[in-house]
């Protein structure tokens, strides 16, 4: 039999369908011995074999598609089988596939077996002339529902599946009046070619269902037999060819790669189609993309962060940089000069218990070997030190950072407090960068700017170093507006007000910096933005933009004018932080207690809003965090 094209030219490939169920042994002697013979007819396509009988759908020229199935027949369970032929011009399969499965259509229900019961079958002609006299019919689409949208039978009801495997549990979930109406009168099922209905509809009357057909050759032995009567649309087959109209011919409708829906001429001229990369179907906006890859972002913080990586006894390494200016010092006497917190004594027993070492190849600490030092060893410009302080448990934060916004070069968070952003001090862990490397691992952060552990808001990251060298200098030249929301203790005089005042550069008890006639120019814009008071006490809300950006410019600003902001643990107007006589390893020491613990009350400063230009589309963007339950207006 010739097979013509739509074209009505002898189309030069067959493609062929078929099934049976029978029970089927030497499997794996078939496979081996199908294989070969496909290769040499060149037959592409995937035959399923199993316990319970044969699926197949293969193509190939019209000789050897001959030539195989006199093979196959000649093998006795498959003396009479029936296939469904359709024309193409191209072989729509890429590979041969044969496979040994439990099923040749899985289904996972015990007990259905088609090769020992199938439900009555309606052949397509009968079912025809059913549309025809007007009868009370029922007919039920046991396909997946993508199949089911691309094309059925007029008033067929559709099941919303995804996999076969679930029609059982669709059946029971449908409503108790709609399995009332099925049971009343005859119920057709259907499908591609017939074989889901073998065993769909023996499950169904297994189900109490009373008088249950199947449609024999299902859709593509109706589209032989009867064309497209009462049939509306096109339907899919499991090939390159996506789906055949009612003359078996290949339609427009093709496939989208990526998420596998069928495409209509419409879907493809949509500016949402790209060839193997989106259709309208799944399509989604650079917006929609950035707000899926910020959820995922933030589900694998939460992980990262609970529990705390620094609450995890670690060795950490601490790096110590050798300055120029101490070239030459024996080990001992530089680490005296770095004025730390450790005394002569304390250092002594580090270097003799060798927790001093020199590191050797490679710039990351962790990563290079170590040499232990002595120490009379003599340091060199540019060498680094490692400290290691083995068991490290760093003080708790609140690691609960919030990603709002990320794209290529840019990460967006809102900061919690207490968190320190950089590794010091007792922090290297416990810190913004560190909790969010391991999210974009192998990549790396760097913040933009800077806030104080104990300040909570919007903080921006670079991806890159070259993005660092674009976006830092913008919030170094005070180019980028900040607006933050302060709690402070007292009423203002004045709705709207300038705060002038310079700020020492030089860090004092606690870190602290002071008001300073000779320090750096600062200048801070207040307004008013609500009042509290109780009889006893006020309080008030502000926003507040910094001119400049010098250290604690905010909340030195604040105390200085008789502001103090609520819960600040470094400034209040009698914390005595100006004392110039406090030395630096002493600044040191106390500034350990200067940041909060997550269990007190917060400092009320807050990051509210940043607007600069995107270090690469150079557009102005604006980002603004969620007010703090303390700012509740």
């Amino acid at each position: 039999m010739k097979m013509p094209s739509a074209t009505g030219v002898e189309a030069p490939f067959v493609n062929i369908a078929a099934y049976k169920f029978v029970s089927l042994d030497r499997l794996e002697e078939r496979q081996k011995a199908w294989r070969p013979l496909c290769e040499e007819l060149g037959i592409k396509g995937t035959i399923l074999l199993s316990p319970e009988g044969i699926n197949l759908f293969v193509a190939a020229s019209r000789q050897s598609i001959d030539s195989f199935l006199n093979h196959l027949r000649a093998d006795v369970p498959f003396a009479d089988l029936e296939v469904k032929e359709s024309p193409s011009d191209h072989l729509p399969h890429r590979r041969m596939l044969i496979k040994i499965k439990k099923e040749i259509i899985a289904f996972g229900v015990d007990g259905i077996s088609p090769q020992d019961y199938t439900s009555p079958r309606v052949s397509a002609h009968e079912l025809k002339a059913m549309y025809d006299r007007g009868e009370t019919f029922h007919l039920l689409d046991v396909r997946n529902t993508f199949e089911f949208e691309l094309g059925t039978f007029a008033g067929a009801l559709g099941l919303q599946l995804e996999d076969f495997r679930k029609f059982p549990e669709a059946i029971a979930q449908l409503p108790e009046d709609t399995q009332e109406r099925l049971r009343e009168a005859p119920l057709v099922t259907f499908c591609t070619g017939g074989i889901r209905c073998e065993k769909a509809a023996p499950y169904l009357e297994k189900a109490g269902f009373r008088n249950v057909l199947q449609l024999d050759g299902g859709i593509l032995k109706y589209f032989e037999e009867c064309g497209d009567s009462h049939y509306d649309g096109e339907c899919f087959v499991f090939d390159q060819r996506v789906a055949l109209d009612a003359n078996l011919q290949e339609t427009d409708t093709t496939c989208c790669y990526a998420c596998q829906s069928t495409l209509t001429r419409a879907d493809r001229s949509s500016e949402q189609f790209v060839e193997g990369e989106s259709c309208p179907h799944c399509w989604t906006s650079p917006e929609e993309e950035r707000a899926q890859c910020v959820s995922a972002r933030n589900e694998a913080l939460a992980s990262v962060s609970d529990p705390l990586p620094g609450s995890v006894p670690y060795e950490n390494l601490r790096p110590l940089r050798v300055p120029g200016r101490w070239d030459g010092l024996t080990v001992i006497e530089f680490l005296e000069a770095l004025r730390t917190i450790h005394s002569r004594e304390d250092w002594m027993r580090e270097i003799r218990s060798g927790a001093v070492r020199r590191e050797v190849g490679g710039r990351e600490v962790a990563g290079g070997a170590t040499d232990v030092l002595r120490a009379d060893d003599v340091v060199r410009s540019g060498n680094i030190l490692v400290h290691a302080v083995p068991g490290t448990v760093e003080p708790d934060v609140n690691g609960r950072i919030e990603i709002l916004y990320e794209d290529e070069s840019l990460v967006v968070v809102n900061k919690p407090a207490p968190l320190p952003v950089h590794p010091s001090g007792r922090f290297h862990r416990n810190t913004a960068t560190y909790i969010l490397d391991q999210v974009y691992a192998p990549g790396r952060v760097r913040p933009a700017h800077r806030l104080d552990a104990d300040t909570s808001g919007l903080l921006v990251f670079s991806r890159t170093r070259a993005i660092a060298r674009r976006l830092q200098p913008q919030f170094e030249r005070g180019e980028v507006e900040k607006t933050y929301l302060a709690k402070v203790e007292g009423i203002p005089t004045d709705r709207e007000w300038t705060i002038d005042a310079r700020i020492s550069s030089s860090s004092l008890a606690k870190g602290a910096r002071r008001v300073d006639p000779d320090g750096q120019e600062a200048s801070t814009h207040c307004r008013l933005l609500e009042t509290w008071s109780d009889g006893a006490a006020s309080q008030s809300l502000l926003e507040v933009r910094p001119v400049t950006g010098r250290t604690n410019q905010i909340r030195l600003h604040l105390e200085h004018v008789g502001l103090p902001i609520v819960g600040d643990p470094l400034y209040s107007g009698t914390s005595g932080c100006g004392d110039e006589s406090d030395s630096v390893a002493g600044s040191k020491a106390s500034k350990q207690a200067a940041s909060l613990h997550p269990d007190d009350p917060p400092m009320c400063l807050h990051a509210w809003k940043l607007t600069f230009l995107h270090p690469t589309r150079g557009e102005r963007i604006d980002f603004e965090a969620q007010e703090p339950r303390w700012a509740e207006r």
